[in-house]
This record gives C-alpha cells, structure tokens and sequence, in this order.
C-alpha cells in the first residue's frame, strides 16, 4: 500500500486514555476545540467473504490486488495492515488519515471511502470503524516526542487500535484533579521504550469518546506497558476498552497475497 505522506509539526502532551497527543496549543479557557490543523483518521477492518474464498487462484488474486490499488486513493495517507489470526473477525485493516482543511472534508472523505468500496462489497465487507479527529489537549504541559504523526510513512511493524471509553465520575472532577491522576500514565509510558501513541477524540462521533492507536516494535512490551498503566489510578475510572485489534504492517513494496 502506497502512503502519500505529507510533512506536518509534531508536538505532544498527556491525555485522558494515554500518556502521549499531537498538538501543545490550549485556548486560554481550558475548552477543547478542532484547529486548523485537525487530522481525521479511520481505521476500517474488512473481511473477505466465502464469495472471494470460492473464486478461483487467478481470481482471488485478480481481486484482491485491484481492490488494494484503489485503496490509496481514499486519503491522503494510507496503510494496510494483516488482522488475520489475531482474532476472529476481519482479515484486514486500513488506515486512512487526511487533514481537515475544511468543514467539508470528513464528507468527501467519507464519500470516497464508499465509492472505492461499491466495487467489491460482493467479496469484501466492512467488519468495523473506529474514526475520530486530533485536537489539542486540555491537559497540556510540557511536551513529549513518541506521539504517532499519522501522515508519515510507518516505521513500526505492529498496530494496535481500540476505543476507550472514560465514566461519568471521571468528568466530574476538576481539570487539575485529572491532571494529577494522568501523571502516573506519563511516568510509567516514559519507563517503555519504543512504544508510540495516537490520541483521536470521537465523542458524540461513533459510541466510544476516544481512539487510542499504539504502534510498537515488540508485542509484549506493548502489553507489559498496558499491565502496567492498569495500576494506575486514572484506570478506575475506565468504563471500556475494547475491542482491541492487532494489525502487522504490509509494505507497500509486499506485492504478493501474503497480506490476506
């Protein structure tokens, strides 16, 4: 899958699912609000149907390496990643990322993403998406550099997405109370090396509030550092996290069908 990345300032601060976000700029007011350098991303899983298993080598084949070209032209930045084997529902998972430059833009994108779709939708179907937008951070102070630019090329073998939902009690404590509840998620995220981290913000968007995307190196430091922030006290007021999807990245130089 080819990623047409673009170039774009990084800057990043604590959170309410994480310990890392994109963005350091925080209105004077304490409100979060989109700026003028908001990015959407989408992360969509797909399945392939029994219809494409019954096609022939040559047509499985044929498909499927039409249906990843058209791919690219969804967003301006684009991956493909292998679910298979990791759980039970989905094969795939693309991520498309784009800058919303306008009010308009999540419509065209959106648009796209069904239009590349309607072709194959009788041998692929949509499993799940979880989408949302960056923004920044009312918790900002200082500034970190393991934040996740998704408008770049991926480095990172491994991709693992989830929502994450906060309860009702957390909001009910002042900003200052959550900031210093989040402190330990910063202390212990500093403690696991090579581990990176993309904060979207969906409330009032899909069901959960937040999509929270690690990229990662090594599988099992990712889930000895989820061990670990789940002993913090911000955890407490976690009322759900998943599902959690697992994704291997394909390069775009992977032209085969060793992806599905």
């Amino acid at each position: 899958m080819v990623s047409r990345a673009l170039s774009g300032t990084r800057s990043s601060d604590f959170n309410e699912a994480g310990w890392s976000r994109h963005h350091n700029h925080i209105p004077r007011d304490g409100r979060c609000t989109m700026d003028s350098q908001s990015i959407l991303s989408h992360f969509s899983i797909f399945a392939f149907n029994s219809s494409f298993w019954a096609l022939s080598d040559k047509e499985q084949m044929d498909v499927a390496r039409s249906w990843r070209a058209a791919l690219p032209t969804m967003a301006d930045s684009v991956h493909l990643y292998r679910t298979g084997g990791t759980r039970t529902s989905g094969d795939v998972l693309v991520w498309s990322s784009l800058p919303t430059a306008d009010t308009q833009a999540p419509a065209r994108f959106f648009e796209r993403f069904l239009e590349v779709q309607r072709p194959y939708r009788s041998y692929v179907r949509v499993v799940d998406v979880l989408w949302g937008f960056t923004r920044p951070s009312q918790y900002a102070r200082g500034s970190a550099d393991r934040e996740i630019d998704p408008m770049t090329k991926r480095s990172l073998p491994y991709l693992i997405v989830y929502p994450f939902v906060k309860t009702h009690e957390w909001y009910q404590h002042s900003v200052e109370e959550r900031r210093r509840m989040m402190t330990g998620h910063i202390r212990i995220g500093k403690q696991h090396e090579g581990i990176d981290q993309l904060l979207l913000y969906s409330t009032g968007l899909q069901d959960q509030e937040f999509v929270v995307a690690y990229e990662s190196a090594d599988l099992s430091a990712f889930s000895a550092l989820v061990v670990d922030l789940r002993m913090t006290e911000a955890r407490l007021y976690t009322e759900r996290d998943t599902p959690v999807y697992v994704g291997i990245h394909v390069s775009p130089d992977d032209q085969g069908m060793s992806w599905l």
